[in-house]
């Protein structure tokens, strides 16, 4: 009998189990980054780190050097290295430390990861997942703290997700893994540390569709739009605006690229008004995408203009006095909310 037994996890030993799961059931998965392992391959230090957030924890010790590698600091190297694999009949996973580092390996990401399946005709498989960390909050500076989804976003050929939650969390990499395209997960910090709690994650192997949206709070007055940590964020905007008697809408957008366009505009057209909550750079984001696509299809239904709420057009301050003011916050959000509400 299959097992359907539920238990609370945290977002890091969701993504774990994932990972241990998908290991056992495809020998063919292997995985590469730095600190993935721990010490390159010396047994001292095996499984010292299990990458810098955990997530790969006990995974050499279980699967053995040849299928859980370390690499050189050398993001170029081994990203090149995973689309090869990739493109040779391996299912590599590639931690890509911090998404800061993008710069590092953009031509292998940009242009070999993302266009080899359409430059050889649709005869070459690419099912590559890259793991990359994204947000402010945890004091990691200006280099190491951004949210660039937008830059992945806008070349065809990759999918890119955005957990929320361990459950969505493991069902989104366990996709991601089995898909047979590229997919980029990113990864919020502080929901890797802990913030959100436990949630209920089945301990069978799953998998949350790439490419939908997720409606966690229904409400009919004003419809906040959340991605990744965000998400949260915008939960904990709707305890502050429920009180003064407004029923408000939640989405979670999940899925980057491709699009749930359906779950967003017909959640605009019920509430009539948006706020879209992005910690990315204002310009070019993802909150700039969602703003157009709504203005373009629901103009009709709005009552008025969307609002993007992204973090300031300024890299992440390392003072923690004014990071905390970098992120948008449910006060904000809130704030935001009632600028179209009252």
């Amino acid at each position: 009998m299959v097992s359907t037994s539920v238990r609370s996890l945290t977002y890091t030993q969701a993504v774990n189990e994932a990972f241990h799961q998908e290991f056992e059931r495809d020998p063919s998965i292997i995985l590469m980054g730095e600190d993935v392992a721990g010490g390159a391959g010396r047994s001292e230090f095996e499984d010292a780190w299990g990458g810098v957030f955990k997530l790969t924890g006990g995974l050499i010790g279980k699967f053995g050097p040849e299928r859980v590698r370390d690499t050189p600091i050398s993001e170029n190297g081994f990203i090149g290295a995973a689309v090869g694999a990739a493109a040779t009949g391996l299912r590599p996973i590639a931690d890509l430390m911090f998404v800061g580092f993008v710069g590092v390996c953009g031509d292998q990401i940009f242009n070999n990861m993302s266009k080899m399946h359409y430059m050889f005709g649709g005869k070459v498989k690419l099912p590559l997942t890259v793991i990359t960390s994204t947000g402010a909050g945890v004091g990691s500076a200006a280099q190491h703290s951004e949210t660039l989804y937008s830059i992945f976003v806008h070349f065809p050929g990759l999918k890119c997700v955005a957990p929320s939650n361990a459950y969505n969390a493991k069902g989104l990499h366990i996709a991601a893994i089995r898909d047979d395209d590229p997919v980029i997960v990113f990864n919020n910090k502080l929901l890797m540390g802990g913030v959100g709690g436990g949630i209920h994650v089945p301990e069978d192997s799953y998998e949350f569709p790439i490419g939908k949206a997720d409606r966690p709070k229904e409400g009919t007055d004003v419809t906040l739009i959340g991605i990744s940590y965000t998400t949260y964020q915008c939960l904990e905007a709707a305890k502050i605006l429920e009180p003064k008697g407004y029923s408000v809408e939640v989405i979670d957008l999940l899925s980057l690229s491709p699009l749930d366009e359906d779950a967003i505009l017909s959640s605009v057209k019920k509430t009539r008004k948006v706020v879209i909550v992005d910690e990315d750079y204002p310009k070019c984001s993802m909150a700039s995408e969602l703003s157009a696509l709504i203005a373009e299809q629901a103009f009709d239904f709005l009552d008025s203009p969307p609002i993007r709420l992204n973090a300031p057009h300024a890299s992440v301050p390392y003072s923690p006095v004014l990071e905390e003011q970098y992120i948008p916050s449910p006060s904000k959000i809130a704030e935001s909310a009632l600028s179209l509400l009252e």
